[in-house]
């Protein structure tokens, strides 16, 4: 089916219809064009907030970068970069592709619609002008035949009109014959035109405005096709950056999946770790030898504002020096401002970088000695004693890059030594379980009172530690026996061996599992039950404790 057979009659219907196509097809390619600045805007942002979020730094200067954290978002980073690129190209793709094409396809159709219109209205013009020109001779035809008959009654009655003369007579016959002359020449005018008319508008249904509207309809259709087309180019542009928009969501999650928690713990012991021996344990400096006793003193009490308590106490920080602000230092040639694990690391990248640079020193020199034998064989291809001052000044930086890397091959071992003495010095210090908390243990049968009123304080009494604290008694006076044994609360283990000589405490050997019956409450101790019964206070640094 087509227009020209099934719309013959529908001029306006169609020119609407072409009309409104070539609307949806710059509708369309609007459309298009506001979306292509959608991916663009969308693509400039993520461009920005990737520049915003990556280091400023640069790598080299970057200790971060040595985590896997920091690698892994870098790479996160770089593969939304990349998928914005991608994003560029879709709007790049949908303004050539869509939006030019289609613009220049749209101007096209516009003019063939117009040129297909123009045919058609000339030719119902044409038609027209026929229709008038057949009404003139109809009108003329009409005309004459009226004159003719008018002409002819004329002639008759004077024929019968005794007193009009025979020249009259003669006169109207021949103006009545000329007015049928007249009459017949209108006739075979107005059929010619007739039939020229029928033949015209035929011509005009039957041929000239089908072939119109089915150039239109022709029109129309390839206007159809091509922007079925241009939909599909707006999921094509989008297909052929799925592939690499994978790869980038893949990169994504292969850079997620990069994080290493444990090799991050290593590389942060790794750039920070000083070297240096664990501080020493404090001595228990007695206070008592210079303190009046009165009976309402505490067995530790202590004045306050005393000179000899604010000397001992600042000698006491002074040795905890680790938890303290750091002084700033003054970088050196040897780097031994650094600790010393961080001295050792970077004059090993020192001698690394030296001795790089010597093996290119040897290596242009070895160069340079080829090149001068070369021109004493071929003294046309070059002046041996040209080559000279270059030579000297490779053997001046290989002696300059030797003394240096003895220099630092000498500071690198007294820092690898210095490192060794302090591990062992820590390792030795600490070889030996920690010395059990000074204070008493809690007093079991004034758990639900409060153990540390002054009546109790009165009637305890202290003595120093000895160098071996866990083997003497620390208190002389405790209170009541235990209450009746209670549910365990947790399970522990022992984790040194323990003697137990002192009243209220209980004694216990290595890897020996034991019942948590409570807590430590902060004084260092903590209550325990034995397998055989025994219960009693025990070092809480000596346990493993795991609550039910």
């Amino acid at each position: 089916m087509d227009w020209g057979t099934e719309l013959w009659d529908q001029f306006e219907v169609l020119e609407r219809h072409t009309q409104w196509g070539l609307d949806l097809l710059d509708k369309y390619v609007k459309f298009v064009k506001e979306r292509a600045e959608v991916e663009q805007a969308y693509a400039k942002q993520l461009r920005s907030l990737v520049k915003k979020y990556l280091p400023k730094r640069p790598t080299k200067d970057d200790p971060e970068v040595k985590f896997s954290q920091q690698q892994s978002f870098v790479q996160l980073l770089q593969e939304v970069n990349d998928f914005a690129g991608q994003r560029e190209l879709v709007a790049e793709s949908l303004g050539i592709r869509v939006c030019l094409e289609l613009t220049k396809y749209s101007q096209e159709m516009k003019q063939e619609r117009k040129m297909h219109f123009q045919e058609g209205r000339r030719a119902q013009q044409q038609l027209e002008n026929g229709f008038k020109q057949l009404e003139n001779s109809k009108r003329k035809f009409e005309r004459d035949c009226r004159e003719a008959e008018k002409a002819a009654h004329t002639a008759e009655r004077l024929d019968q009109d005794i007193n009009a003369t025979k020249a009259d007579v003669e006169k109207a016959k021949q103006q009545a014959h000329l007015r049928n002359h007249m009459a017949e020449e209108s006739k075979n005018e107005y059929a010619a035109q007739l039939q020229r008319f029928n033949r015209d508008q035929a011509h005009f249904y039957f041929s000239q405005m089908p072939q119109i509207f089915d150039k239109l309809q022709d029109m129309d259709e390839r206007r159809a096709t091509r922007l079925g087309a241009g939909y599909g180019l707006l999921s094509e542009a989008e297909l052929q950056v799925v592939p690499i928009i994978g790869k980038c969501l893949e990169g994504m999650k292969v850079a997620a999946e990069s994080v290493d928690a444990k090799n991050d713990s290593q590389v942060l012991i790794e750039l920070h770790k000083s070297g240096f021996a664990r501080p020493g344990d404090l001595e228990f400096e007695d206070f008592s030898q210079v303190i009046n006793r009165v009976p309402s003193d505490s067995s530790l009490g202590a004045p306050d504002g005393r000179p000899e308590l604010r000397a001992a106490s600042s000698r006491s920080r002074a040795k905890r020096w680790p938890f303290g602000k750091k002084n700033k230092t003054v970088a050196t040639e040897d780097f031994s401002h650094l600790p010393p694990e961080q001295q050792r690391k970077r004059l090993q990248q020192q001698l690394e970088e030296r001795n790089r640079e010597l093996q290119k020193e040897e290596d242009q020199r070895e160069a340079l000695k080829k090149m001068k034998d070369v021109y004493e064989k071929t003294p046309q291809m070059g002046d041996p004693a040209s080559l000279e001052p270059r030579i000297a000044e490779t053997l001046g930086n290989i002696e300059r890059l030797k003394l240096e890397v003895q220099k630092y091959e000498a500071w690198l071992a007294e820092a690898e030594t210095r490192v060794l003495s302090n591990r062992g010095d820590s390792l030795s210090r600490h070889a030996r379980p920690p010395d059990p908390p000074t204070t008493a243990p809690p007093d079991s049968s004034s758990s639900s009172t409060n153990s540390g009123s002054q009546d109790n304080k009165e009637s305890s009494s202290e003595e120093p530690p000895s160098g071996e604290g866990q083997d003497t008694p620390i208190y002389t006076e405790f209170d009541e026996d235990f209450e009746e044994p209670a549910s365990p609360i947790g399970q522990c283990v022992a984790i040194y061996h323990f003697e137990g000589s002192s009243e209220g405490t209980v004694s216990m050997s290595e890897g020996e599992d034991l019942s948590l019956m409570e807590e430590d409450k902060g004084d260092g101790w903590t209550r325990v039950r034995r397998k055989q019964g025994a219960e009693g206070y025990v070092p809480t640094s000596y346990l493993r404790v795991t609550l039910n």
